[in-house]
């Protein structure tokens, strides 16, 4: 096994302790597992990806991370709730539709009909016998292999946009 030294400066000399520590006594253990990631993650963004960390799940949901390149975005805004779906590219060339779902507030009482069409219906109509149900924020990640299994799962129009992005170089080089 070839030895290759590495100088430390003073000021960083706990940071590379306590690394050597987490590797269970082997710097070099620690030292390959960050370069890994670090050539993996500047191999990614000279590609045109960058590393996305999105939270799924109900509420705040927990965190995920991913190199991907956006291809598309779209939102929609509804009476009830607004959904926003976010489309990438992997380097792995697969598609992960990342969709997040606002908090709703929906009227369960006995005129739930009417006051879904708009303010109008409410002004001069307030009767105690309103209820409503809170439906929390959410948001979920999927992740597909190709164009055919992402058209199942996503609006048409949004489609039609990841189609003409995918249709584009990753990256331009222009020479001006």
């Amino acid at each position: 096994m070839p030895n290759k030294t590495i100088y430390v400066s003073d000021d960083d000399l706990p940071l590379f302790q306590r690394a050597q520590e987490i590797a269970g006594g082997k710097l070099s253990v620690a030292i390959a597992a960050a370069l890994r990631r670090y050539v993996e993650v500047e191999e990614g963004r000279q590609q045109g990806y960058e590393e996305v960390i999105v939270r799924v799940g109900p509420g705040l949901g927990r965190k995920q991370r991913f190199s991907g390149m956006l291809l598309a975005e779209m939102e929609q805004t509804g009476n009830e709730r607004d959904e926003t779906y976010r489309i990438y590219r992997t380097r792995t060339e697969k598609f992960v539709v990342h969709h997040e779902r606002s908090e709703a507030h929906v009227n369960t009482g006995p005129n739930t009909e009417k006051y879904r069409t708009g303010w109008r219906a409410w002004v001069g109509d307030w009767s105690a016998n309103q209820s409503w149900t809170r439906i929390p924020a959410d948001s979920t990640l999927r992740i597909v292999g190709d164009l055919d299994a992402l058209r199942e799962i996503i609006p048409r129009e949004l489609y039609e946009l990841v189609l003409d992005a995918v249709s584009q170089p990753t990256v331009e080089d222009l020479d001006i």
